[in-house]
């Protein structure tokens, strides 16, 4: 059997448990972490084992965990940063206020080489991701989604029987409801998500069974 065009695998990071995730083509065997916000050696060593040549780094939201130190892995590295949104500016100038909070070492603040919009592309060696901006979590959440593969980076918009928070500064329930069943749903029920936490699901389970925004409850 021929290769997936697509691998991945997830990293729990940080003290808050972070889903990072390592995606690669694999006809090219260049790669980009996810919202690699901390424990960056545990991060690289996962690369190297899997042979991947990270090309950059991608974020789907401000938050801590999620892009603390992203700026310090980008330098490392020498490769750019793309996404998040831009209305997510102020959540990362915050990154080591929040970080000294919530226990996230060397937590700094990082400008994107590029920020993201609904109906961007974003490409990982060969592949091709479509960029979603789906905020109510955060005002400048995105997700990044891999049609062939029916693969969806979701961030914090959508877990496994769960919804992001919206008590944060910008949060808001019902645009986060709009962002799930408006821009995540249309991708299909037998699309596979990584949430920002906690194991993954499908679309079509959570419309099923999430007790927020499952179809029933809507």
């Amino acid at each position: 059997m021929s290769k997936p065009p697509l691998q991945a695998v997830i990293i729990p990071v940080t003290p808050l448990q972070q889903n990072a995730t390592l995606l690669w083509c694999t006809e090219t065997m260049r790669g980009a972490f996810t919202d690699p916000g901390g424990d960056l050696d545990r991060l690289l060593a996962v690369a190297q084992e899997k042979g991947v040549t990270i090309e950059k780094l991608l974020v789907t939201h401000g938050h801590i965990d999620h892009c603390g130190q992203t700026g310090v892995l980008a330098r490392r590295l020498g490769v750019p940063i793309e996404g998040p949104h831009p209305d997510d500016r102020f959540w990362i100038e915050m990154n080591p206020m929040v970080g000294a909070q919530y226990g996230v070492p060397g937590a700094e603040a990082f400008e994107p080489d590029r920020w993201l919009f609904d109906g961007d592309r974003v490409t990982v060696g060969n592949l091709v991701l479509d960029v979603y901006h789906c905020p109510g979590h955060t005002p400048g959440h995105v997700v990044f989604h891999h049609a062939p593969s029916k693969l969806a980076i979701v961030g914090d918009v959508l877990f496994q029987g769960s919804v992001g928070r919206t008590d944060f500064p910008k949060g808001d329930f019902a645009t986060l409801v709009r962002s799930i069943t408006e821009k995540l749903w249309p991708l299909g029920n037998d699309t596979v998500f990584v949430p920002g936490h906690g194991p993954v699901s499908t679309f079509g389970r959570e419309r099923q069974s999430n007790p927020f925004v499952g179809d029933a409850v809507l």
